[in-house]
């Protein structure tokens, strides 16, 4: 057994997250009134900011995003009788409640009153209690140098071949851990999730609704704001990760997500979502319209309170989500000055509130078929919702399939089309797919994303495709 207790960090070590950075983000969505809060805390110091965090912190230790293979080997150590000692630069609140859950640590040193125990204050305090080398230490940045210098045998968790030379020139380097995250360039890609651009496609509805595809500035223009809205779109979605960090974390899928992870540190997606903002903001205001601009500026506001309060309040939540999929049609037809269709905005109302109604069935079931209790976790909804929330979203897609019959018959279509009729065929043809789409839901078989599910399905691309195509001969044959 050795005999030198074993002191380990917490922030990037054992934890792949920084508790600082996740009381702050805590604390600016759960009290946004008073975010200038935090400004006057660390102008006092950055013991006396921790301090404050830490009161009002409702840290889960179980669902953060631990070093699972540093954890089994604390174990193994713990099994041989070894004396592990959690020391960190964190406040002393949220330290003592890892240290429960874990129920690794015979001791924790962390930061309490007017000292933040990092770098040489750790290294002080840990030399008055031990003695030079009278201890072993595990951290992972360039800040834990002066406490392995006096360590007996110094362990790493870095990827970082500058670090682990520099402790290696110490010559007590003993193991080095990974650090268990993913590259960060592809994990803040990810974060942006370029993939959920495919949705911004429906700025292009407007163009070929009116059947202007080949008019090559009106083209030109929609493309335009395709980007534009991707760019808007993934900084709300950085956003949103952000303020679901701790949800994200209890559910079988999104923990997976970079920030939940741990693979995308949340002060780096404090930094990317308002750049990647004020690109999309500025590329609106010199190159599209003031009504587009004005759409986007709406598009995100809602987003914003949706995703801070909205989406807490059961049916609300997926209005907002079939009103903010809508937004995109208008924000088409504002880019080439179209007029408004009263059908494609009623059909775009009832088919996106049918997929948002998917979305939220899929997460009760799996909460069901899980044997959790009560309700959706960070959703306003309930386990007994399941059959009501399936009856509302059927009907809603029955719904959009109606109002397309509807539109068939509408003197306007008679002149954007040769044989109206034969969009007749697109009926039965968006009957299928609606049922389908529940008939999978019902399965447990679908994504809890259902835009996401089509995107990757087969039948969902050819439904696509034989949809464009009726309403393609429709134009043409007479």
């Amino acid at each position: 057994m050795d005999s030198n207790p074993l002191v380990v960090d917490l922030d990037g070590t054992l934890i792949k997250t920084d508790l600082l950075l996740e009381s702050a983000n805590s604390f600016v969505f759960r009290y946004p009134m008073r975010v200038f809060k935090i400004i006057s805390w660390l102008a006092e110091g950055k013991s006396t900011l921790k301090t404050h965090l830490a009161e009002v912190s409702t840290l889960d230790p179980e669902s953060l995003p631990y070093n699972q293979s540093l954890l089994v080997w604390l174990g193994e150590e713990k099994a041989k009788g070894r004396r592990l000692i959690l020391a960190t630069a964190s406040h002393r609140l949220l330290a003592e409640k890892i240290a429960a859950h874990l129920d690794l640590f015979d001791e924790v040193l962390a930061t309490d009153g007017d000292i933040n125990l990092k770098s040489s204050y750790k290294r002080d305090a840990l030399l008055e209690r031990f003695g030079e080398k009278g201890f072993d230490y595990i951290g992972n940045e360039e800040a834990d140098l002066p406490v392995w210098q006096v360590a007996g045998r110094a362990y790493a968790v870095s990827s970082s071949a500058k670090l682990i030379a520099e402790i290696k020139s110490i010559g007590n380097l003993e193991k080095v851990f990974s650090n268990e995250r993913g590259a960060f360039l592809p994990s803040l890609v990810r974060s942006v999730r370029p993939h959920q651009w495919m949705k911004n496609l429906l700025v292009f509805v407007p163009l070929l609704a009116t059947h202007r595809y080949d008019d090559a500035a009106s083209l030109l223009y929609v493309l335009t704001a395709f980007i534009i809205f991707g760019l808007t779109a993934s900084s709300v979605y950085l956003l949103n990760d952000l303020i679901d960090v701790v949800d994200d974390r209890n559910h079988p899928r999104k923990k997976s997500r970079p920030f939940a992870a741990g693979d995308v540190s949340l002060l780096q997606g404090w930094m990317v979502w308002p750049l990647l903002l004020v690109i999309a903001f500025l590329g609106s205001l010199f190159f599209m319209p003031v009504p587009f601009t004005v759409v986007l500026m709406s598009y995100f506001l809602l987003t914003l309170v949706y995703s801070l309060r909205l989406k807490q309040s059961a049916i609300v939540d997926v209005i907002m989500l079939a009103g903010l999929y809508t937004m995109r049609v208008i924000a088409g037809a504002t880019v080439i000055a179209a007029p408004l269709s009263f059908w494609l905005l009623t059909f775009s109302m009832f088919i996106f509130l049918s997929l948002a109604f998917i979305k939220r069935f899929s997460e009760l079931k799996m909460v069901r078929e899980k044997g959790r209790d009560g309700k959706l976790r960070g959703r306003g909804y309930k386990q007994e919702d399941l059959e009501v929330v399936s009856s509302m979203g059927t009907g809603a897609g029955y719904l959009a399939v109606l109002v397309l019959a509807l539109y068939i018959q509408d003197s306007h279509t008679a002149v954007l089309y040769q044989t109206p009729e034969l969009i007749w065929l697109a009926c039965p043809l968006l009957l299928y797919w609606i049922s389908r789409m529940w008939l999978i839901a019902h399965r447990g078989s679908m994504h809890d994303d259902p835009i996401v599910f089509a995107i990757k399905d087969r039948k969902s691309w050819l439904v696509g495709f034989l949809f464009v195509a009726i309403f393609a001969l429709a134009r043409v044959v007479v």
